[in-house]
């Protein structure tokens, strides 16, 4: 329900969060009607949807229900393509520990800190479809 209330573009694209712990991530895209380009492969913004849910949905999962509350926010995302995503597409993030790394110094410092995570896509043959950098700040709100 969270991706049909929060973020219905992925949510009909077909972007889904598969695993999820405290150090990794899996969310997939498919390839259908809803997340194709012209070129008969997925969408690059679909791709980077999934890509940013398993940075995201792991960042999120390390700042769920802190006091004091600490802010996210994407303030930068890198890309490179090496073939094209004509399937599922598998994206994995393994940067946990750094997420609770960054998540503990926020809150100790009270200073915002930023984080480069790291997520590879992969075909259902295991062959590298796209890797994404996506930056996230994170900053203890304000209770004001």
């Amino acid at each position: 329900m969270f991706l049909f209330t929060k973020l219905p573009a992925a949510y009909f694209a077909g972007v889904r969060v598969r695993e999820l712990d405290e150090r990794k991530c899996l969310a997939t895209v498919p390839y259908k009607w809803l997340s194709q380009n012209p070129f008969r492969s997925t969408y690059f913004a679909c791709l980077s949807m999934a890509a940013e849910m398993s940075t995201g949905a792991l960042a999120m999962a390390h700042v769920y229900r802190l006091d004091p509350p600490v802010s996210m926010l994407v303030v930068k995302v890198e890309s490179e393509y090496f073939k094209k995503a004509t399937g599922r597409t598998y994206f994995v993030c393994e940067d946990g520990d750094l997420f609770s790394k960054v998540v503990e110094e926020t809150l100790a410092t009270g200073e915002a800190r930023i984080i480069k995570a790291k997520s590879v896509g992969k075909n259902k043959a295991g062959d590298i479809v796209a890797e994404f950098t996506i930056t996230w700040s994170f900053k203890v709100k304000s209770t004001k």
